[in-house]
């Protein structure tokens, strides 16, 4: 498939480009975004020239489709549906350091959800994992009408080895209002 732009009140969200490749390095620094996502550490320039050129045969073959978000003001994160296939994929995001509390991850991942949701890809299921204790974007997820499903013991691989995650499902046909997460709630 051809890239899909998309567009929300506020962000524009595209194929990573080169343009991209020094804010993708830059935000890869922040501690929160390599203790949480998979990226190498440390994280090098090379990495986000091989990410961005990656993303694009990903594109291609259409095992995965990323966005960066754009802010009015800047690059503000990626997110991106992960591993599609049968009907399912995965949802991965991150912000640069910047950016947070705005609101715009969850703007951007609502249209991204939209995106896997709708024709042509028409996906039955949207998952969504993250490292034990990111309750930032456990929070994000509960707020995009993401059902809690679990404890993952040492399923999240990483560079830095095996960690226990969370996981939660949204269905295409789920009510999208915020549920009652239990490791959100003590």
């Amino acid at each position: 498939m051809e890239p899909v732009t998309l567009t929300t009140a506020r962000l524009v969200l595209s194929a990573p480009a080169e343009d991209d490749i020094d804010p993708i390095t830059a935000g890869c620094q922040d501690p929160e975004v390599w203790r949480y996502t998979p990226v190498p550490f440390p994280y090098e320039r090379h990495h986000a020239e091989e990410f961005v050129a990656n993303t694009a045969r990903w594109w291609d073959t259409g095992s995965d489709y990323v966005w960066s978000i754009h802010s009015p003001e800047a690059f503000a994160g990626m997110v991106g549906l992960h591993r599609v296939k049968g009907g399912e994929a995965e949802i991965g995001y991150w912000m640069s350091p910047g950016a947070r509390g705005r609101g715009y991850l969850t703007e951007a991942a609502r249209a991204v959800i939209d995106f896997a949701f709708a024709e042509p890809l028409k996906l039955e299921r949207v998952e969504w994992r993250a490292v034990v204790g990111n309750v930032p974007s456990a929070r994000s997820a509960r707020s995009l009408g993401f059902r809690y499903e679990g404890l993952l013991r040492a399923g999240l691989a990483s560079p830095r080895g095996r960690d226990d995650g969370w996981i939660a499902g949204l269905l295409a046909g789920d009510d999208r209002s915020p549920q009652s997460w239990p490791v959100l709630e003590s």
